[in-house]
């Protein structure tokens, strides 16, 4: 009956709270990258870092992160910089040792219908992130966010992160409209990626702010400390000024 109120590590995501702003590098490539830009993301505001360790890729001979080191250097820069930390988590048997240092877990776009690790997860207790399906309508998303809830865990951050539409000029179709909407059928608090969804940077920051104006409870950015130079999604992701501004 009242709307949830998510602490991650001290940052607190819920429906008319201050909205929170998750940043950092797609993906954990090195110590120094992600301490680079743990360093930029806090002096800039963000609350949260993100950053992937394991990283499913559409192509197999893509980026596919460093696995647990990467969950390692992440960690660190986490603690070095004060700020919590989330990062995806793929497979059950991840699970363990990724909740042991990780304030929030993700569950990816791809997976949200991975009904067993959805319980797992549910079982673990600690806060999830969980992004909507590429091809998910919200009754689906709603009930995979169910499957975490049935097994006692109620940290659920819900994240829109854009669906795939006929229309091919961005990447997916970022879909704000699900923000007012879940506001109204869920206690689950709504943030939004931008990022992933749009593909380019220079759409970012305006689809940003659009997400605070329909009332999301963060957004979630990608900020590397050299996009040209990136593995994983430099196209969408801003530089450390361009995040600053």
């Amino acid at each position: 009956p009242a709307d949830s109120a998510i602490d991650v590590g001290g940052v607190v995501v819920g429906w008319g709270l201050e909205p929170v702003v998750i940043a950092g590098p797609c993906a954990v490539e090195s110590r120094e990258q992600v301490l680079a830009a743990a360093q930029a993301v806090k002096a800039a505001g963000a609350a949260i870092l993100r950053g992937g360790a394991f990283k499913p890729r559409t192509g197999p001979h893509a980026f596919q992160g460093l696995g647990y080191e990467g969950l390692e250097y992440l960690a660190e820069a986490g603690q070095a910089v004060g700020l919590p930390i989330v990062t995806e988590v793929m497979r059950i048997d991840q699970l363990e040792p990724v909740a042991a240092v990780a304030d929030c877990l993700q569950i990816g776009a791809r997976n949200m219908q991975n009904f067993d690790l959805l319980k797992e997860v549910g079982r673990v207790g600690k806060p999830v992130l969980l992004k909507r399906g590429i091809s998910a309508t919200l009754e689906e998303f709603l009930a995979a966010a169910e499957y975490v809830l049935l097994e006692g865990n109620d940290r659920v951050i819900l994240c829109e992160r854009g669906i795939r539409t006929f229309e091919r000029a961005l990447r997916n179709t970022l879909d704000l409209g699900v923000v007012p909407f879940l506001r109204q059928v869920t206690h689950l608090p709504v943030i939004v990626d931008p990022s992933h969804a749009l593909g380019r940077r220079d759409l970012v920051t305006p689809m940003a702010k659009a997400a605070v104006v329909v009332g999301a409870t963060g957004v979630m950015v990608a900020v590397p400390p050299d996009p040209a130079r990136a593995l994983c999604d430099g196209p969408p992701s801003l530089d450390p000024s361009r995040f600053t501004r």
